[in-house]
């Protein structure tokens, strides 16, 4: 009988926290930029050192900025899972020169990030929630001077994501959110003429997207 109640008493716990369980798949994009940063190449001659980089976003255009996102919703307030966005930095003429004729993460300055997430209770239908996360840039690096040039992924180095928003149901099953996302990425990527190019990357977005739970 203490068996049998004990068995129920547990059963009892879990089928709560298994009911409120949820998966969520989310599809954003929006309007991203990126401050300017210092770049650094060594090893290859036909760059200069150092360069006082100013970027561009350019969100709307082709590659257009988007981000993919997976959470797993363990309990009605916390959740976790996989972000990767497609951010993109092309460096404007000025700031290049004559020292390149190519600068640019334009087939994206992609990060994969692996995120925990507080949600807060809705106000008149309105959900807030917070996140952050950590994990890797993988960014599609372009740089040329007209005489060499390197062109093609590489995973660069670590990246951390801090984001805030809110979101609003639409049915049982949809929902629209919109946030304000800060990501900062390190990259030190392998140029083609033996150098490297070290350089780190903040990006910030406002998105707006739409979530499918199940």
């Amino acid at each position: 009988m203490l068996r049998a109640s004990l068995v129920a008493l547990s059963l009892a716990s879990v089928v709560p926290a298994a009911a409120s369980a949820e998966v969520e798949l989310s599809f954003y994009g929006g309007a991203q930029s990126a401050p300017h940063s210092d770049l650094f190449i060594s090893g290859d001659p036909a760059y200069p050192a150092k360069t006082r980089v100013q970027w561009e976003g350019r969100s709307f255009s082709p590659p257009p900025y988007y981000g993919l996102r997976a959470t797993y919703w363990a309990s009605d307030s916390f959740g976790y899972g996989l972000d990767f966005t497609h951010t993109k930095v092309y460096s404007t003429a000025d700031s290049r020169g004559t020292d390149f004729t190519t600068l640019e993460f334009t087939d994206g300055l992609n990060t994969l990030t692996a995120n925990a997430y507080r949600r807060f209770q809705p106000m008149y239908g309105i959900r807030p929630y917070v996140g952050a996360g950590i994990g890797l840039a993988i960014p599609h690096v372009e740089v040329s001077n007209g005489s060499t040039s390197t062109l093609g992924y590489q995973v660069t180095g670590p990246a951390a994501t801090l984001l805030a928003g809110a979101s609003y149901p639409i049915s049982e099953r949809f929902s629209l959110f919109g946030e304000y996302k800060f990501t900062y990425s390190q990259n030190t990527a392998d140029l083609d003429g033996g150098g490297t190019l070290e350089t780190n990357i903040i990006t910030n977005a406002l998105n707006v997207g739409v979530s499918f739970s199940f």
